[in-house]
């Protein structure tokens, strides 16, 4: 029986040549599995500080709203809030260790209320929660997030007193900073007529009592390159239509509750 003989170069290719495509399979599947197992321990490490954020927020909320609740039966005897009680109160409802154990940069000193208040006249605040959340991921570097709880509240100012405030006692509609008290909802000057116009044109042009338009103190930086805001009862002109003096917030309340306050020269009568 004749058997062929192979060049050596043929022999090693048949045993070798196989074996290296196998391990450089092998090798590529290592190198798969060594990204893929960080990559879901950091996703189910997010996912846990996502559930620890929504946590946090849930827990603020409620703690504001045992404050707000304190708060608005403290408002007959204080004549305004104090951020400072607001913020003990909702570290007490919160709990002071569970903050200072969580992400909340800061801990249980880390809730701020400075932005709340609750209105002499009115009774009506709002009352605001600011906090900072820490990501502690070294690999991304994540800057805290900042979180930012807000609610109404209605001062507890007692019953009203026979003769006052009586069923049929006429609702008008007023505002934080008005002095005037309204009939109609729909009355001019609660409803701000707004204009868009070029700097060029305000130059010359006047609002419904004759005077010139100013610079918005709120919104206003610099020079007025586009084109700006303004309504034709106000005295500025504004660069963004989310300002604050663009808006109005209007409350309704019965008469008896407006007082101090004169009628408007509109609808009042």
């Amino acid at each position: 029986m004749n058997r062929k003989k192979l060049p050596l170069q043929s022999i090693y290719l048949h045993l070798f040549g196989r074996t290296s495509v196998s391990a450089s399979k092998k090798g590529s599947i290592t190198v798969e599995a060594a990204m893929a197992v960080p990559l879901f321990f950091l996703a189910v490490v997010s996912l846990l500080y996502l559930m620890e954020i929504t946590a946090i927020r849930t827990s603020v909320r409620s703690g504001l709203q045992y404050a707000g609740k304190k708060a608005a039966e403290e408002a007959s005897v204080l004549p305004g809030v104090m951020p400072s009680k607001l913020e003990r109160d909702v570290v007490h409802a919160v709990g002071e260790i569970r903050l200072d154990r969580s992400i909340v940069l800061g801990g249980s000193g880390g809730i701020s209320c400075g932005g709340s208040r609750i209105s002499p006249r009115t009774g009506i605040g709002e009352l605001v929660a600011e906090y900072q959340v820490r990501l502690p991921i070294p690999v991304f570097g994540v800057p805290p997030l900042k979180y930012q709880e807000k609610m109404r509240v209605k001062a507890w100012t007692g019953y009203e007193r026979s003769g006052f405030g009586t069923e049929n006692d006429e609702t008008v509609y007023i505002t934080e900073t008005g002095l005037v008290y309204h009939k109609n909802y729909h009355c001019t000057y609660l409803e701000l007529s707004i204009h868009m116009v070029s700097p060029v044109e305000l130059e010359g042009m006047r609002n419904s009592g004759g005077g010139k338009y100013y610079p918005c103190e709120h919104c206003m930086r610099g020079s007025a390159g586009g084109g700006v805001y303004i309504t034709d009862t106000g005295d500025r002109y504004h660069s963004s239509l989310s300002c604050s003096g663009l808006k109005r917030t209007v409350y309704a309340v019965p008469l008896s509750e407006a007082a101090g306050k004169g009628a408007c020269s509109r609808c009042g009568r």
